[in-house]
């Protein structure tokens, strides 16, 4: 994964704060002095891999330019229940408005990175890529393939403008296999545009049709089962790269790899995690 964009980060910041905070913190405004400090720590309540500490620490800076944070467990660790992932001292009025910005972004990107290593140790040992997918939840997209990334898979496109994905509603609009893929690298010789190029087939009649015309970079396989998976990669032959998509669970992911794939693609990274639980504790 490409480094954490830190204008879309700060933007990020700003707009989920303005979310909670409004016109004031009014709880914190009334009983906490404006020159009070305090100390946390932030305790891990699950086990699973920690995501989201370097971003809890830019919204510390963010809140108070002069916090105090101190880093125990780096993202991408696995923890356990009682594990204390981070330090801080800051402005105490600061350390309550960010809190459950971190809280709830931590849990969810912790939830994510978790299911993304279950994912990846189940293949770890096959020459096979777990990519994510676009299922993510709207404006947090960034966030979670970082998680994604801590947790050991691969992030597939950014979005609809950075990769060509042809798939069965290009085909069925555009009317066949062979139209879409020509009328894609006329539009990318004509926009000057290098993207590589991903086209879905439904069954080995198109994967015939689409070995037949080429000028694609992989073959997605939609929701093949595994014997004709098998003969579909090996139909290919490496011609072209080849990814297995379409109802991959934990249970099923290591017999697609096996099937010889180059790649999985499995929308319950950023869809189907269950986020970790943990608490930011001020200490007395």
């Amino acid at each position: 994964m490409q480094s954490i964009n830190q204008e879309e980060l700060h933007r990020f910041i700003v707009a989920g704060l303005e979310e909670d905070i409004k016109d004031g913190d009014h709880t914190s405004l009334a009983c906490i002095p404006i020159d009070s400090k305090s100390k946390a720590r932030l305790l891990v309540k699950d086990s699973g891999v920690i995501a989201g500490v370097a971003f809890a620490k830019a919204v510390f800076q963010h809140v108070d330019p002069d916090v105090i944070f101190e880093e125990l467990i780096a993202d991408g660790s696995y923890v356990n229940f009682g594990d204390e992932a981070f330090r801080v001292e800051c402005n105490s009025q600061a350390l309550l408005k960010a809190e459950r910005l971190i809280l709830n972004t931590m849990q969810r990107m912790s939830g994510v990175a978790t299911l993304s290593s279950r994912f990846a140790f189940e293949v770890e040992d096959l020459p096979v890529k777990i990519l994510d997918t676009r299922k993510t939840t709207p404006l947090l997209r960034f966030l979670e393939k970082w998680a994604v990334h801590l947790g050991g898979c691969q992030n597939y496109r950014t979005g609809l403008y950075d990769w060509i994905m042809i798939k069965d509603n290009h085909i069925d609009a555009c009317g066949s296999i062979t139209s879409a893929i020509e009328r894609v690298n006329t539009y990318l010789k004509e926009q000057g545009k290098d993207l590589g190029i991903t086209v879905e087939v439904r069954n080995l009649n198109e994967l015939h049709e689409v070995l037949a015309i080429g000028q694609v970079t992989r073959i997605m396989l939609d929701n093949f089962e595994l014997p004709l998976l098998r003969e579909a990669v090996l139909i290919v032959n490496k011609r072209f790269e080849t990814e297995a998509s379409g109802g991959v669970t934990i249970h099923k992911v290591r017999e697609i790899a096996k099937t010889g794939v180059d790649y999985i693609s499995v929308g319950a990274l950023t869809h189907s995690f269950q986020s970790m639980d943990m608490s930011l504790k001020v200490l007395k």
